[in-house]
């Protein structure tokens, strides 16, 4: 599959050219994670990266969830940055997102969804049409796990209820990097919610469950309006 480059460039165009004080509340975000360093374990934390898990049991009866947490990094569970996983488009460091394997209901047959998300408040202003794109491939994804990336609205004032959960399916990408894209319509009626982006993914009995991703873009669409390079694209995330 080729990399989605124009809508590649329609999100660099934004960053570039759009100051960030004229963002409201949900703004943008832009993350390719060569800035981070994979032994520090505050890596993702630092830039803003949560978890959440949530655990069912065999027949998917729900029974209880934890978080919401930073995220963490280096502690074989839900996630971390990877390295040498990409080639020239993706640089030396990605982002590896796969189960919760301290919980030890993974054991017990039971089936963790964990979830490595940013979140953003929606305010009066942040109306318009959103798009997440990035780069991804399939890691040791095996037996019954799945992956999926999302964008998803929660609703404060209703117990946190799921308004909008927009998905793309990752458990049968390719092992090869290839471009993905999602986008959702803010109107003033999710005005008090609150916004994610982020990634997905359903284990049990420890079976591997880990995907990569990278070069990561999100915020208001938009049509380019000069030439640019991926090597450009790649600049804008230093």
């Amino acid at each position: 599959m080729k990399f989605n480059v124009k809508a590649l460039f329609a999100m660099a165009a934004l960053v570039c050219l759009i100051p960030a004080a004229s963002f409201a509340a949900v703004g943008s975000y832009a993350q390719d994670f060569e800035g981070m360093n994979p032994a520090d374990n505050a890596a993702l934390a630092n830039d803003g990266w949560l978890i959440f898990a949530n655990v069912f049991a065999p027949d998917m009866s729900y029974l209880y969830g934890y978080g919401v947490f930073t995220a963490p990094n280096n502690s074989g569970n839900f996630c971390q940055v990877d390295i040498n996983q990409g080639g020239a488009e993706q640089g030396m460091n990605q982002l590896a997102v796969f189960s919760d394997y301290a919980n030890v209901d993974h054991a017990a047959g039971n089936i963790i969804e964990a979830l490595v998300f940013q979140e953003r408040p929606i305010e009066a202003g942040d109306e318009g049409t959103y798009v997440f794109t990035y780069q991804g491939k399939r890691g040791n994804l095996e037996g019954s796990s799945t992956a999926l990336a999302y964008i998803k609205t929660l609703d404060p004032n209703a117990g946190y209820a799921t308004t909008n959960y927009i998905t793309l399916d990752m458990t049968t990408a390719p092992t090869d990097w290839a471009s993905y894209e999602l986008s959702i319509e803010v109107d003033s009626s999710l005005v008090g919610q609150l916004l994610q982006i982020g990634f997905q993914n359903m284990a049990t009995n420890y079976e591997g469950s880990a995907v990569f991703y990278d070069n990561i873009l999100f915020g208001l669409d938009s049509v380019a309006t000069e030439p640019s390079t991926m090597g450009g694209i790649k600049s804008l995330y230093r």
